[in-house]
């Protein structure tokens, strides 16, 4: 999540870009898993089809597949973006990833 975060405030402040699809929840949200929030409180299937609403109002869609990983759901977003025609940025090939990289790289050092 703080990496969907950080991406979220790359583009906004450097490309003017509006963005959609990030929930950060506070800690004291009840009961809250590690991840799969949706699937925890049985809405799975009205988020997916929530995203791909979303997706209809994109002008592009932007891939946080950090360290190469994309889930189930993220699968079915990509497929229906492509059907749609849209343009695809992934975390992993794309200057706000080069950015987030050298900000983890930067705080992994300062841990050393």
């Amino acid at each position: 999540m703080d990496v969907m975060a950080v991406c979220a405030w790359i583009i906004e402040r450097d490309e003017k870009a509006i963005t959609m699809g990030l929930h950060l929840l506070p800690a004291w949200y009840p009961d809250c898993p590690a991840d799969h929030l949706a699937e925890y409180e049985g809405v799975a299937a009205e988020m997916d089809a929530l995203h791909l609403r979303k997706i209809d109002l994109a002008d592009e869609v932007f891939i946080v597949n950090y360290d190469s990983y994309i889930g189930d759901s993220t699968a079915k977003e990509v497929e229906y973006a492509m059907i749609k025609g849209l343009p695809i940025r992934w975390l992993t090939h794309d200057p706000v990833g080069i950015k987030i990289q050298e900000m983890v790289q930067g705080l992994n050092a300062r841990e050393e």
